[in-house]
């Protein structure tokens, strides 16, 4: 089973990410429609949208939004956040593979990516094919965010080891860069929780680090336009001193019919 497979539908995922808040989801939302201004109407897809924090924010902020994921607990968790919070009327989940996506071409006004929700695969082929298909589904016009780790940053500040106990859980992670590994570089990281005297479990993420330069040609091939790039949620300018690379790209609006 591939590591995204295992460690994304995976019980404990939640207990390692716990900081990641609504907060910051909020930040990142409020970025998204300062940038890409979604009218009300307008129906938006979550690409690896995990247990849906984000999807849930922009539907509670009045879009409408489908979010996508590979992990079928991933997904049952969030339509059970959708129905707690009232808003299974705006948000619905579906079962997916972001290189096949299940959606008639040009079906969605917007997409997001986001929390580093790309890279993952070995493959530079079906990282080139998700981009593709994300075109694919976008009407003409049509905007995409993807947020991801920026590499520069990331190979100044690596943290190499940290361990904290969270519920009673001992969760230790060690992190690495792999500039060697087959399809471009990546950054590896290993996560064992253990709960007591317990045997530990041991998850594995692997995630492609890509550049501006690397998403300009992802892009272009894909018939996008790279509209601009941000450092952080609150919408900072992007450098090598920045934590992330986020990146605002749109479909070229159809050329008007000539008579």
């Amino acid at each position: 089973m591939a590591w995204y497979a295992d460690w994304f539908d995976a019980e404990q995922y939640e207990l390692v990410y716990r900081d990641r808040d609504t907060a910051d989801a909020e930040r990142l939302a409020a970025l998204i429609e300062r940038e890409a201004k979604p009218a009300a109407d307008d129906t938006l897809l979550d690409v690896a949208t995990g247990r849906g924090r984000h999807a849930l924010v922009l539907a509670d902020r009045g879009h409408r939004i489908v979010g996508l994921d590979l992990a079928p607990l991933a997904i049952a968790t969030a339509r059970r956040r959708a129905a707690d919070a009232g808003l299974s009327g705006r948000a619905s989940f579906v079962l997916g593979d972001m290189r096949h996506l299940p959606f008639e071409p040009e079906s969605f006004h917007g997409v997001i990516n986001l929390f580093t929700s790309f890279g993952y695969f070995e493959a530079e082929t079906d990282h080139v094919r998700t981009v593709r298909e994300i075109a694919r589904v976008l009407k003409p016009g049509g905007w995409l965010f993807q947020d991801v780790l920026n590499a520069p940053y990331l190979r100044e500040h690596l943290v190499p080891f940290d361990e904290r106990v969270v519920d009673g859980v001992h969760v230790r992670q060690s992190r690495r860069i792999v500039d060697d590994a087959p399809g471009g570089p990546r950054v590896e990281k290993i996560i064992v929780l253990r709960r007591g005297t317990g045997p530990p479990d041991t998850f594995l993420e692997s995630v492609r680090l890509f550049d501006r330069a690397d998403f300009d040609r992802l892009y272009r091939e894909a018939g996008l336009e790279l509209e601009g790039t941000f450092g952080d949620y609150d919408g900072g300018p992007a450098g090598a001193d920045r934590p992330r690379l986020i990146l605002h790209a749109r479909r070229p609006p159809r050329a008007p019919a000539s008579r």
